[in-house]
């Protein structure tokens, strides 16, 4: 994560190396410089009683590689198999095109960028549990 900048909102926190940072009165950014620091919007978490769905189950293991909570090597390949599990149910063009930007990020070494793309199926797996329930 060399190089990464963070825009904070007013007291927006966040979780650095196990450090809860809360940011001032106003917006502001940051230039994280040391390579692979351990970060994680707070605004962004996952609570462990809120992983009840499976694309919250793989969101939350890469947030424990961004919090520093799980051993990296062991929840990539957690996180691999939970997007490959995943592949298997989203089979729609913009799930495919996400959950292949999740695997190509933690292929790379970049959880945060895994983290994003599956967040961003979220919403669509709320529809499908919605409409199944209805």
């Amino acid at each position: 994560m060399s190089g990464l900048v963070l825009k904070l909102g007013p007291h927006e926190r966040v979780l650095i190396n196990g450090a809860v940072i809360e940011n001032g009165d106003r917006r502001s950014r940051l230039a994280i410089m040391t390579p692979n620091a351990h970060i994680l919007r707070l605004r962004d978490a996952i609570h462990p009683e809120q992983v009840n769905t499976p694309v919250r189950r793989v969101c939350y293991i890469a947030q424990l590689i961004l919090s520093g909570d799980a051993d990296p090597a062991q929840a990539r390949l957690q996180l691999l198999r939970g997007i490959e599990q995943l592949s298997q149910a989203l089979t729609d063009h913009d799930s495919r095109t996400q959950l292949d930007l999740a695997t190509k990020a933690v292929i790379e070494d970049q959880p945060y960028q895994a983290l994003k793309a599956l967040r961003s199926l979220l919403p669509r797996e709320e529809r499908l549990f919605a409409a199944h329930l209805s």
